[in-house]
């Protein structure tokens, strides 16, 4: 009785919510392999033409989305490196004997809670003006100027305020992992002589395998998915310099009119980034130490 009792109550808070993500993910996804099939320009009014897989065939010849790949793989790879290497010095710096340890984890996660749109806006002023103002008072103005004009800056700096907005939020679970470690492991090492750098390379690193393992999968999909920062910081610019995949699926269909391109397009970046995500985590999970 007891049993049944509780399958009912699983079911209870399961159901609905499967329902949902069943309507509001698996749904929306069929449908748009169905477009991907059909030249269409997303007026229901409008007749759809089925062409086969000759949307999947021209983006072979989508020079602007070849390019936009490119910036994605590119942003993405500095953008992980910057972001693990900054949330890990972090949470460092706060799980050590550091007085004001609890004030310096709110402010280094706040930049998180705010929306990537206005986080892109607070940071196109600070490029504009206040680089502009410092590189005109102190004579650096090879260096801190507007980002935001100049093609090979404009992604640093979409790098820049990516790293600044996720590197709290991974910091927060490289510290769940460095309070997981236990503290004889660390005793035993200082006791045979071994020096900071080698404990932190030879225990804490391989023992924060499993935080690392997720931190590099939520810094790599979100890094590939980035459309929010990209739209107000940059806008794809300048000459669509820092036009990423998803800005460049939606203004496939939005700008251009290409429903059943733009679905294409997303059926692949779909499975690209859960190809490459999903490497990752076999890769390091095969790496993890057992504690």
């Amino acid at each position: 009785m007891a049993s049944k009792n509780k399958k009912m109550w699983y079911a209870l808070f399961t159901v609905p919510l499967l329902l949902i993500f069943i309507t509001v993910v698996i749904i929306p996804f069929l449908i748009g392999i169905y477009y991907a099939f059909f030249e269409w320009d997303g007026i229901a009014a409008n007749p759809k033409v089925f062409v086969g897989i000759e949307n999947f065939t021209s983006l072979l010849q989508d020079e602007r989305f070849l390019e936009s790949a490119w910036i994605t793989v590119l942003f993405t790879v500095l953008s992980v490196i910057a972001i693990n290497i900054v949330g890990l010095a972090f949470a460092l710096l706060v799980t050590s004997k550091l007085r004001t340890s609890n004030l310096a984890r709110t402010m280094l996660f706040m930049p998180y809670l705010i929306g990537g749109l206005i986080l892109g806006y607070i940071w196109q002023f600070v490029f504009l003006d206040v680089f502009s103002l410092f590189g005109e008072v102190t004579g650096l103005d090879q260096v801190f100027f507007n980002w935001l004009i100049d093609p090979q800056f404009a992604m640093y700096g979409l790098v820049f305020v990516f790293t600044w907005q996720m590197a709290g939020y991974v910091m927060i679970i490289y510290i769940a992992g460095l309070q997981g470690i236990p503290n004889e492991v660390v005793e035993a090492s200082k006791i045979d002589g071994a020096s900071p750098w080698q404990r932190f390379f030879r225990v804490t690193l391989p023992l924060l395998m499993p935080a690392l393992t997720i931190s590099l999968f939520l810094t790599l999909s979100s890094a590939f998915k980035i459309y929010d920062v990209n739209l107000s910081l940059t806008g794809g610019g300048p000459a669509n310099s820092t036009e990423m995949f998803a800005m460049n699926i939606y203004n496939e269909i939005f700008g251009s009119g290409n429903y059943g391109l733009g679905q294409a397009k997303a059926i692949v970046f779909f499975f690209l980034v859960a190809a490459i995500t999903l490497t990752q985590v076999y890769i390091t999970k095969k790496r993890e130490v057992e504690m």
